[in-house]
């Protein structure tokens, strides 16, 4: 049975504006998404061009890219969000730096994880269970949605992984994010349109990352089978070529969405871009088919 914890953060007159928001790409899963009043991070990797991860079972990743921004630019966060534990997701940089008092919000594997490495305040979720945020007169519930990283045998030698669907509400003026987390495209992913239709954007983990030969998240086809099935305003691809596991580049993708006719669903971002947004713009049960209007400016 799906059960709902609660989270209440202190309300700080900072003058945050909770009609506009923003997705800030600092590179491979790791964005500062603000709305509402909230800023949260999500799967912190701030390793530099060289550097190498450990993805278990003696393997190794080298990092191809720079991330837009260090750790000590972070602003002030009310949490993070972590699709699973692995060393691209959340590396060396964040275990040593982050408060220790800091919200994660991540899988019940990963909670445990964290909760060895002197994390206090980890909040582990199990599929379809959800965290209702206060802060102010704004909410943001966050419910962990299905993720598989590769064929079921495979993932059972995994970590566990979780995408999530973030719902954010101040007033009247609600928001829907997706994450999909590393994932492949499999069965029960399914269920997340029937359970939460109305996606407002959808950040999806693309790469088509190959161990072994072994598909582990979406490539350029898979990428576009989610934009069908999740069916979002606005969709945003992350996680696409900074790890030399990264197989499939996202020219693979562009190319997969322009021969869908899809390109006016998606948004592009390199790193260190920020696509903005106004919660005044999004009416989805007066336009329902309408793509998400960016902010001005």
């Amino acid at each position: 049975m799906p059960d709902q914890q609660a989270l209440h953060l202190p309300s700080q007159d900072n003058g945050a504006d909770v009609e506009q928001g923003s997705i800030f790409f600092i590179g491979t899963a790791t964005v500062i998404l603000r709305c509402a009043g909230f800023t949260i991070l999500t799967d912190p990797n701030f390793l530099h061009q060289g550097d190498h991860v450990h993805l278990g079972y003696g393997l190794r990743s080298r990092r191809r890219t720079e991330p837009a921004i260090g750790f000590h630019e972070l602003p002030p966060l009310d949490l993070v969000v972590l699709s699973h534990l692995h060393e691209d997701h959340f590396d060396r940089i964040a275990e040593r730096r982050l408060d220790r008092d800091l919200p994660i919000i991540t899988t019940l594997q990963a909670a445990r994880g964290l909760q060895a490495k002197g994390f206090l305040a980890t909040q582990g979720l199990d599929r379809w269970d959800s965290l209702l945020v206060s802060k102010g007169n704004a909410s943001l519930t966050i419910t962990a949605t299905p993720g598989q990283q590769g064929p079921a045998l495979a993932s059972k030698l995994l970590p566990a992984v979780m995408g999530s669907i973030l719902d954010f509400a101040v007033g009247d003026r609600t928001l829907r994010v997706y994450i999909s987390g590393d994932t492949v495209m499999h069965d029960d992913l399914q269920q997340i349109p029937q359970r939460y239709p109305g996606v407002d954007i959808a950040l999806l983990h693309l790469g088509g990352t190959r161990i072994a030969g072994i598909l582990l998240t979406m490539d350029a086809e898979q990428g576009v089978q989610a934009l069908r099935l999740i069916a979002p305003r606005v969709a945003v691809p992350i996680h696409y070529d900074d790890y030399t596991v990264f197989k499939s580049p996202l020219a693979d993708f562009a190319s997969a969405v322009r021969a869908a006719g899809l390109e006016d669903r998606v948004h592009y971002l390199d790193r260190g871009e920020t696509y903005s947004f106004s919660l005044a713009s999004l009416r989805p049960s007066t336009h329902p088919d309408a793509p998400l209007t960016p902010a001005p400016g």
